[in-house]
């Protein structure tokens, strides 16, 4: 499946802004929408089933006045352990013919049937080729492959080496996030032979997003040096920014899963992710100057000639 025929006409720019929790909102997803990107949030940032149907109101509200505005897309965590409300997001995205929608964690089997009944599409993450290989299986629509220095639960491998061998068995949509923070990175990504990037922390440094003052300046500030990888926050290994950790009142190079429950430090609310790509964010701008910088840095790279001619 192309870009294209996914995503429709309207996308300017082969980008999907990712789902973060605590960071994308409404007003983040409508500018990205607008601007010619996918814009997408996390389900869980609507905290209540209510306030969910609320944005997803506004969502199908924009898109009829908006009509020449990218597609949304709603992430779902698709294991119930970590998701008691999976079913009733479900139920809503129907209910709502929600365009696109990022499962992660999970079989993403019943999702695919259930959003192609309704003429939706899946997208879904993973960070193995195993978890891929099932993925595809279950006859999703994209795959979105996690590598090596994502902000955020972070996967390990090498996109050099995840594309290339998801590739050997899958010609869908490819989509690649980590460390992805300008319009070179996305034209890289195609030549390397994905078909679009899903970029995260550099859409944190935006005025819209509903990332704290103190984040938003702690992220433009930091290097790739400033992030740490830790299991110990969340459960899961993700990228931290380290002055977070610090500002929580921790020892970023010395300290426990006990010093994290003694403080009673929450994972996103008062430890921020990052990945590595922070060090080529060095402001906060809107959503739309942003856009339109990553699409010249595109342009100037598509049309660069190459070391050697043909």
């Amino acid at each position: 499946m192309s870009v294209h025929s996914l995503f429709g006409s309207s996308l300017r720019l082969p980008i999907i802004a990712a789902p973060m929790f605590l960071v994308s909102n409404l007003e983040l997803v409508q500018a990205c929408c607008h601007a010619g990107i996918v814009g997408s949030f996390p389900a869980a940032n609507a905290r209540t089933l209510e306030d969910l149907r609320e944005w997803l109101t506004q969502m199908q509200a924009f898109q009829k006045t908006h009509p020449n505005a990218a597609p949304y897309a709603v992430n779902i965590i698709l294991l119930d352990k970590m998701n008691d409300r999976k079913e009733e997001e479900l139920a809503l995205a129907e209910e709502f013919k929600v365009p696109v929608l990022i499962t992660s964690v999970g079989d993403p089997t019943e999702a695919v049937q259930r959003a192609h009944a309704w003429g939706g599409k899946v997208i879904h993450d993973v960070v193995s080729i195993r978890h891929a290989q099932k993925a595809a299986a279950a006859k999703v629509d994209g795959l979105i492959l996690v590598t090596g220095g994502a902000g955020g639960h972070t996967g390990a491998l090498n996109p050099f080496a995840f594309v290339s061998q998801i590739r050997e068995f899958w010609d869908g949509l490819l989509i690649v996030g980590g460390s992805i923070s300008n319009g070179q990175t996305v034209r890289a990504l195609e030549v390397l032979g994905a078909d679009m990037a899903y970029i995260g922390t550099r859409f944190i440094a935006t005025t819209e997003s509903m990332a704290s003052e103190d984040y938003k300046t702690i992220l433009i500030d930091s290097a790739a040096a400033d992030v740490v990888l830790s299991p110990i926050f969340s459960g899961v290994p993700a990228n931290y920014l380290k002055a977070s950790i610090v500002r929580a009142g921790l020892d970023p190079n010395h300290y426990t899963a006990e010093d994290v429950k003694i403080k009673n430090i929450k994972a996103w609310k008062d430890v921020w992710s990052a990945g590595h790509g922070v060090g080529s964010i060095h402001d906060i701008v809107p959503t739309a100057e942003l856009v339109d910088r990553i699409e010249q840095e595109y342009r100037q790279a598509v049309a660069k000639a190459p070391f050697f001619d043909a």
